[in-house]
């Protein structure tokens, strides 16, 4: 399963920093949009938050421990904005800046390369307040809050992204609302999609002013897409219109410095009021790698009379007459089957499509499986193990066809806060018990363990060959 892996091939978990840290009010950390979108009724389930979490913030030093037993060599985490600048403006909070230098510190130590995700969802709630996504003037505060943590961080880190699923940022929290800020509007979520890829790129620029060899990248959540019959014109051309929108948005304005002609043409005046002279000059830049999140296939068929569940990968969109094909079994606990060999078309796709891409990482796969510790404190996730090997051998797959991927980050570290799902989603390779907080690997945790120490060994044995 990974012959075909190289030597250097990271191997890695991902979080973020609302989902984990907790410590919501501890050393002048800001409000967040999240914080205020837990606080509205009916917004998460059993109307939880994150002022806890997994106390990451506070045991930080007990999961770097956890990370080096299992043989990580690369942890992904996301720097939470408002715990460093709690305003949204120039004003830092030291205690923020401190907390994130003792964490790279011990990763550094413990032999774990830190990779750090700029933005993963917690906007200051004083920035939402003037705008958000939906404001151009979010552009330049995301400018200084990247060089800002670069500043700080850059002599111990190289590996940068900018932003987490813009797609979500977008569609998921100015369209459905399903997500902070919780707003529904489609003129304001065709400007978020606009002023998250100008970000990407003045952040981009910014970063490689300060630190011209930092590896500067975008995380997307990306699919691939299946019709139920591909002699349907009305449904191959509405894949084209919701492919654009997941898929080649974000990374065709790095690109190219341009957005899919279809969506250009669809959104219309929407998008055109809120693109200035310069602006798809502006979206170009020297992204280094790209950051691919996949956890499964979206699936689109003939219509249906009931409406299209919320969970399935690719929705929401701002399309008519969009309907769910129907996913083969098995599913998660998200509802989402289970279609590694998805992956593998997505990766031979992103390297046909963008030749010029010479760095992928997959930055988030996983799945929500809800096993807990047995009688003999022992968490039996086969489900998750056998999803975890089949996804990282449709990897191994794609790097045999000469698809330039060379990490792999599984989804999450442990079980923590999953959004509007609040604690009811449990994507962790490690089991959290959320009222004493203890960690326990679970099996899939031993399955990653066993793979890298493998993966290990035959290189070692090859190098000394």
């Amino acid at each position: 399963m990974i012959e075909n892996f190289p030597p250097k091939f990271a191997w890695g978990v991902a979080t973020s920093s609302y989902q984990i840290e907790g410590a919501a009010h501890e050393d002048g950390r800001g409000v967040s949009i999240w914080d205020t979108f837990c606080a509205t009724p009916g917004k998460v389930v059993n109307a939880e938050n994150g002022d806890v979490a997994c106390d990451h913030y506070h045991r930080y030093p007990e999961d770097i421990a956890l990370m080096k037993e299992l043989g990580i060599t690369s942890y992904r985490f996301s720097l939470a904005w408002p715990r460093m600048f709690p305003n949204g403006d120039t004003q830092p909070e030291q205690r923020g800046f401190d907390f994130y230098n003792r964490l790279i510190d011990g990763l550094i130590e413990a032999g774990i390369e830190p990779v750090i995700t700029l933005y993963h969802w917690d906007l200051p709630q004083s920035l939402e307040d003037a705008g958000g996504w939906t404001s151009r003037e979010i552009v330049p505060a995301f400018v200084h809050y990247a060089e800002s943590a670069v500043a700080a961080f850059g002599d111990r880190v190289n590996k940068w992204l900018t932003l987490n699923e813009p797609w979500c940022v977008t569609w998921l929290g100015y369209l459905s609302g399903v997500h902070a800020p919780g707003r529904q509007s489609l003129p304001g979520a065709i400007a978020a999609a606009h002023h998250t890829a100008l970000a990407h790129a003045e952040a981009t620029r910014a970063i490689k002013a300060i630190k011209p060899d930092a590896l500067v990248g975008i995380a997307c959540n990306m699919t691939t897409y299946r019709v139920d019959d591909e002699s349907n014109s009305e449904l191959t051309d509405l894949r084209t219109l919701m492919d654009g929108q997941l898929n080649r948005w974000w990374i065709d304005a790095a690109m190219y410095g341009m957005y899919p002609a279809e969506l250009v043409a669809h959104y219309g005046a929407d998008l055109a009021d809120v693109v200035l002279p310069g602006d798809m000059a502006a979206l170009k830049c020297d992204t280094d790698w790209l950051g691919v999140n996949y956890y499964s296939d979206a699936f689109i068929g003939t219509p249906k009379s009931d409406s299209q569940p919320a969970g399935v990968p690719g929705s929401p969109h701002p399309f008519p007459q969009v309907f769910d094909g129907t996913p083969p079994e098995p599913y998660t606990d998200m509802g989402w089957p289970v279609t590694p060999n998805g992956l593998f078309d997505l990766l031979k796709r992103i390297k046909d499509s963008w030749p010029m891409i010479t760095s992928i990482a997959i930055t988030e796969n996983g799945a929500a499986y809800g096993e807990g510790p047995d009688e003999t404190g022992n968490v039996r996730d086969d489900r998750r193990s056998q999803y975890l090997a089949e996804h990282i051998q449709a990897v191994g797959k794609a790097i045999e066809r000469g698809v330039p991927v060379d990490a792999y980050f599984a989804w999450s570290l442990m079980d923590n806060f999953e959004w509007a799902y609040g604690y009811a989603k449990r994507f962790g390779i490690v089991h959290v018990d959320f009222d004493t907080l203890k960690r326990t690997p679970k099996a899939s945790a031993r399955m990653y363990q066993e793979l890298i120490a493998r993966h290990n060994e035959l290189n070692s044995v090859g190098a000394s060959l």
